[in-house]
């Protein structure tokens, strides 16, 4: 399945009828088993029905950091992502794409 990042929004958690999606690198995960970190007041919600490769990267849940852009990440922030992204692949469903 294909998201806009219009349509990933409406996946953060807000609505208990959906399911929490977030995106690392493009890759679009339902990370619906962490609510209580994802969901609403959880301590990761900010990630929740967003792009949030940057922000993981640098370690920060500022949401202006929310976004795709790694162009100009460090050595130690890409081996940060590339850490996150293993997490993500083992622990969640992956449902599509950010496009």
């Amino acid at each position: 399945m294909e998201f806009t990042a219009a349509q990933l929004k409406a996946y953060d958690g807000s609505d208990e009828s959906k399911p929490i999606y977030l995106s690392v690198k493009g890759t679009v995960y339902d990370v619906s088993s962490g609510k209580s970190f994802y969901g609403p007041g959880g301590a990761y919600a900010v990630f929740a029905g967003r792009e949030c490769a940057r922000a993981l990267a640098k370690m920060t849940k500022e949401e202006s950091e929310c976004t795709a852009d790694v162009d100009d990440l460090s050595e130690k922030e890409e081996t940060t992502l590339a850490d996150w992204e293993k997490k993500f692949q083992a622990k969640y469903p992956v449902v599509g794409r950010l496009v």
